[in-house]
């Protein structure tokens, strides 16, 4: 199996149980999805995806573009799941990574996820330009880092600062996407938003409608733009393999 660098499981055998492959937001690291595993139990492998320059990856130089971040993810995903299910969950940019994983591994590798979950998520035509002015803006920035609600006595500033500077990366990053003139993903496809997420409203998750070739649903829960923490609860509910109606259920041994 190919050394990990970009995947981390948390299953003690991942390779034996259908995977949850979680991608973050831009500036956040992984390590929010550990708390997963434990939660959906032994029965799902929840593997997180490790961008560079956050938490055990600080050091490592970030990709030069969402081409090459793909491409190396999708390498060890194929390496690490193997004869399972996959289901492939993002949140924000993460969706946006999401669904270039999804696209590659289905249409250059045959082997299409069950599933992918956007979690506030513009479509990807939206995305085409649209982090310019945040790149370039302080203040819009900090905005979009404020909005995580993250707990100012465990946040100093140079902490604060490490996870701006991340943040651009990301956005940086994200400009150097390419259209892909809605190309459609051939599994099932779940839009889900906040109800008070003014950065993603509904009408932008509908439009998610035009990617997918099969089966397509629309969510709303409570919160913002970081629901998926906020509502945590509700979000592991709906993932449970034992729902009927999750898009993990009905995929396992």
């Amino acid at each position: 199996m190919t050394q990990l660098t970009w995947l981390a499981p948390w299953h003690s055998n991942p390779r034996s149980r259908p995977t949850l492959l979680c991608l973050p937001p831009a500036g956040s690291g992984c390590g929010q999805f550990r708390s997963w595993q434990d939660a959906l139990g032994d029965r799902v492998s929840v593997v997180g995806v490790q961008l560079p320059g956050r938490e055990a990856r600080w050091r490592d130089p970030s990709p030069a573009s969402v081409d090459d971040a793909v491409a190396a993810i999708v390498d060890e995903v194929r390496s690490l799941v193997s004869g399972q299910p996959l289901v492939v969950f993002g949140h924000s940019f993460g969706a946006l990574l999401g669904y270039e994983v999804t696209r590659v591994l289905g249409n250059q590798y045959d082997a299409w996820p069950a599933a992918l979950i956007v979690a506030a998520c513009r479509p990807p035509h939206m995305w085409i330009g649209a982090g310019h002015g945040l790149a370039s803006d302080d203040d819009a920035l900090a905005r979009l880092f404020n909005g995580r609600d993250l707990d100012d006595d465990e946040l100093d500033e140079d902490s604060r600062e490490l996870f701006l500077a991340v943040l651009r990366k990301d956005t940086e990053l994200s400009l150097t996407y390419r259209d892909p003139q809605r190309a459609p993903v051939r599994c099932q496809l779940w839009a889900w938003g906040g109800d008070r997420d003014d950065t993603v409203v509904a009408s932008d998750l509908a439009e998610w409608q035009d990617y997918a070739a099969g089966e397509f649903t629309q969510r709303e829960f409570a919160g913002g733009h970081y629901f998926p923490g906020e509502r945590l609860d509700r979000v592991l509910q709906e993932l449970d393999p034992l729902r009927s109606d999750s898009p993990l259920g009905g995929t396992l041994a």
